[in-house]
């Protein structure tokens, strides 16, 4: 964008567990350097999977290192959808007049799991993660207030949008399964060796505990 002069930026969303790679500390740097209309997002929600933040750094968060590089760096309210829509416009604008790459660091909470592998009760207390304000609700409170929105609005949606949930799920349920293969076919037109032994291993280890493969799903 920078070499074309073009009023285009790129934007580089990570969280907090990412900016402790060295990838980011690289970024971060190169970006200053030379100058590059860049938009980082950093969305601090206190956890990398079940790292707390206290665990991952002793400064003052990610800002800190964006003005080590010489960056401009920019802290907000990440539970607050109008403040993060005025700073993200912000620093956007200095991105892109400027030349210059801007982080944003978005302080927030992961209210739920990392993934549905994870769980965060084993790491954390559920008053914990109770503790945070709701993003939505807070939204959504500040909407009815302006009176764009009410709770009859919002009851009715929820019961709408439930029902479009429910009926794709039971759409999706008679659907027939991909078969296990499926699993390592869906990057390379060409398997590399690595995955050409992983696949072999799976096979092998299903033909041992066919018990284990999900109702449906076609072994080949």
């Amino acid at each position: 964008f920078k070499m074309e002069r073009s009023p285009s930026i790129s934007a580089c969303y990570f969280g907090e567990g990412a900016a402790s790679e060295g990838d980011a500390a690289a970024a971060l740097n190169f970006s200053a350097v030379l100058g590059v209309p860049c938009l980082f997002i950093c969305r601090n929600n206190g956890y990398a999977i079940s790292t707390p933040v206290h665990e991952q750094y002793k400064g003052d968060g990610v800002c800190a290192r964006a003005l080590a590089n010489g960056m401009t760096a920019i802290r907000v309210d990440g539970g607050d959808a109008r403040a993060v829509y005025h700073a993200c416009s912000y620093a956007r604008k200095q991105a892109a007049e400027g030349s210059q790459p801007v982080l944003v660091e978005c302080m927030s909470y992961r209210s739920g799991h990392h993934s549905t592998s994870d769980d965060s009760s084993r790491y954390r207390s559920k008053a914990e993660a109770l503790s945070w304000p709701d993003p939505v609700q807070r939204f959504g409170h500040w909407i009815q207030t302006q009176g764009w929105w009410s709770v009859g609005q919002d009851k009715a949606f929820r019961q709408r949008t439930l029902k479009q949930i429910s009926q794709a799920l039971s759409e999706a349920a008679v659907q027939p399964k991909p078969a296990l293969s499926n699993l390592f076919t869906d990057v390379y037109a060409q398997h590399p060796p690595n995955l050409q032994e992983q696949m072999a291993e799976t096979f092998q280890f299903v033909a041992k505990h066919p018990e284990l493969v999900p109702p449906g799903v076609p072994v080949k």
